[in-house]
């Protein structure tokens, strides 16, 4: 009833043409964060599992971050909101910040950074090369 009354368009199943056309994000893959980066969307990292697990995991495994963009970036480029921290109240925070103002820029201008990291334009390219010389 809400994509009848209103101009809202849905996609399933094709996550580069949701990127497409995405002005902000709430990302909970791995991969899809780093994906979601380079098509140049602010997003909100959203992670929440079982309590169990994620106790474990966290006494074993020492990282500052667990998106790819930060890890990479060394840095938190994105916002990260993981277990207690996912709530309605934050997501709709977080949200906000990168819709529009200077969090939305900044992460933005953070992604050149990312891209540059990467290896730039042409870097999926002269790696595939390099694997297929080396092979």
């Amino acid at each position: 009833s809400y994509l009848k009354e209103n101009q809202v368009g849905y996609v399933s199943n094709r996550t580069y043409a949701l990127l497409k056309y995405s002005h902000a994000a709430l990302v909970t893959s791995g991969t899809a964060t780093l994906e979601t980066a380079l098509f140049g969307i602010p997003q909100v990292v959203c992670y929440k599992g079982n309590w169990i697990s994620y106790q474990i995991a966290k006494r074993i495994i020492t990282l500052d971050y667990i998106s790819l963009v930060n890890l990479i970036m060394d840095k938190e480029v994105v916002k990260e909101l993981i277990q207690s921290d996912l709530t309605t109240a934050n997501l709709k925070q977080e949200l906000g910040k990168i819709v529009e103002g200077p969090k939305r820029e900044a992460i933005l201008n953070d992604y050149q950074m990312l891209r540059k990291k990467l290896g730039g334009k042409g870097a999926s390219q002269l790696a595939a090369k390099l694997i297929i010389e080396n092979a």
